[in-house]
């Protein structure tokens, strides 16, 4: 595949209450169009009835990449980034790359433009963020089953692991922003 220089795909990853939302919203903010992996999710759980609860998702999750194959979600996000691309957009924003066997594909599919950016956090900060989110907000059972459900079932640490780049996402929006800038002028993402 040729590079495509003008091109470039930012992926954020992290576990839940990380902040790749928070990312993501911030450089769309700036007029750059995203794709979402969790919109995959829900668009497939919304074609069989399912309602968006933390149970339903992680089941549904689990449940389709065993039926459509592990990398389903990024076949289809590939599909998007193309769509993008052939519509004049070349720079162009991931939400929640979630596992490994997403990455490979994406990364095969996107050999120079992809660039990983993991967001981390310290678990207890993470999970008192997904207690008082306001969309689908966890309790810390449910936080920690997630957490362990996205490593293990969907091996979300392979993605977060070979990373090309890492915020630490431990303060105010101020200090993640600015991260987030300092990742993406070192990449020439905003020129």
């Amino acid at each position: 595949m040729e590079y495509r220089k003008e091109t470039n795909i930012i992926a954020f990853v992290g576990l839940p209450g990380a902040g790749k939302s928070t990312a993501t919203e911030y450089v769309t903010s700036k007029g750059y169009p995203k794709v979402n992996f969790g919109g995959i999710i829900y668009e497939e759980m919304d074609k069989v009835g399912l309602e968006h609860t933390a149970e339903n998702e992680k089941v549904f999750r689990v449940e389709i990449r065993k039926k459509e194959g592990p990398d389903f979600a990024a076949k289809r996000i590939n599909q998007q980034i193309h769509d993008l691309t052939a519509a004049g957009q070349h720079k162009i924003v991931i939400d929640g790359l979630y596992s490994w066997d997403e990455y490979k594909c994406m990364k095969h599919e996107f050999p120079c433009e992809l660039e990983v950016v993991a967001i981390v956090a310290p678990r207890r900060m993470r999970h008192s963020r997904l207690a008082v989110r306001p969309k689908r907000p966890l309790t810390e059972l449910e936080s920690t089953e997630r957490d362990w459900s996205e490593i293990e079932d969907i091996q979300k640490g392979g993605p977060i692991a070979i990373a090309d780049h890492y915020i630490i996402n431990d303060g105010d929006f101020d200090k993640l922003y600015k991260q987030i800038d300092n990742v993406l002028n070192e990449i020439n993402f905003y020129n």
